[in-house]
């Protein structure tokens, strides 16, 4: 594990250790936060993007397998919301073109994924490098901003520590370009006692989830998350989707009550002002522009209880 300042520079870290060359394609997904290909951007890669599925909100694993190219370099799998993508497929076509895959791994800290031969590996585990944010929402969290990558290999992880030490192994001996970026001692501190507790926070997520679970299914209008088959959830968000046409004025009946919910994420990237360059369209992923029109959040965290659920409810309850 190497440690670093935020959850952008780890993935922009793993990138730049694979040393990737300018025009290089990296595929991921426009629903996701913004990092994820703001950093293939920066390094001037080109990003390539898929659509994801319409219930878990991750990869759709056809949309991928159409999309690499003799110029595809890296995959960068979202394990979006708290769940992992379905990576045994991705594994597969990715091994089969010797592809490394990036795993952003900033919402899934602690999730399983199963293999179908039974083996359970933890999300951001399975490709040549994971990367995560501890930023103090997250489901292990810090005081401030922080981050990690973390791999198997032994040369990956030489080349992620000098590349965040300004490219140094030793002292003012500079042997690649990198740049600056640590993680502060007192972030460290605390995430060293707050890890003993992740698996405990995150059965306090699903526990509160399983709530909200029971007193949401008999609204027709409400779709509340769908769990993979070969994944735990986390739940870093829970969250539902509005099929009635009026997300916007739900979120704002909510926030209007004290209730803050949020729309994650409202805008595609292929559809974001600074991504128009690379000459996407509105329509070119229709399951991700169609989602994002209906998905919001509630609120979800280690120490929510049920009466603070039953108001949430409630209150959602009357919108109609």
């Amino acid at each position: 594990v190497i440690p670093c300042a935020n959850g952008t520079d780890a993935l922009q870290i793993a990138l730049m250790a694979l040393g990737l060359d300018e025009g290089d394609e990296v595929i991921t997904t426009p629903f996701t936060f913004v990092a994820t290909a703001e950093v293939i951007a920066l390094l001037k890669l080109n990003p390539v993007f898929v659509d994801i599925e319409p219930d878990t909100y991750n990869m759709d694993i056809g949309s991928l397998q159409s999309a690499i190219s003799e110029k595809t370099r890296c995959i960068i799998p979202v394990h979006l919301f708290g769940q992992s993508c379905d990576m045994e497929p991705i594994l597969s076509l990715a091994e089969d073109r010797n592809i490394p895959i990036v795993e952003d791994n900033a919402q899934a800290i602690g999730a399983d994924y199963t293999f179908s031969g039974g083996r359970t590996v933890k999300a951001g585990c399975m490709g040549q490098m994971g990367t995560t944010s501890f930023f103090p929402s997250k489901n292990l969290g810090c005081y401030g901003d922080g981050g990690a990558i973390y791999t198997q290999s032994d040369e990956l992880a030489n080349a992620c520590r000098m590349i965040a030490n300004h490219g140094s192994s030793t002292r003012y001996y500079h042997d690649i370009i990198g740049v600056n970026s640590r993680l502060d001692a007192m972030q460290a501190a605390v995430l060293s006692v707050k890890l003993n507790q992740l698996d405990n926070y995150n059965r306090h997520r699903q526990n509160a989830a399983a709530i909200y679970d029971r007193m949401f299914e008999e609204i027709d209008w409400l779709e509340t998350p769908v769990k993979a088959g070969n994944s735990t959830h986390v739940y870093h968000q829970y969250t539902l989707k509005c099929l009635s046409g009026d997300r916007d004025a739900l979120v704002a009946y909510l926030n209007e009550r004290g209730i803050s919910s949020a729309v994650y994420y409202p805008v595609p990237l292929h559809l974001q002002k600074a991504y128009i360059s690379y000459g996407y369209q509105k329509g070119d992923f229709p399951v991700s522009e169609k989602v994002a029109g209906e998905v919001f959040s509630l609120p979800i965290h280690s120490e929510l209880n049920e009466a603070t659920q039953t108001l949430i409810a409630n209150t959602l309850k009357d919108f109609k």
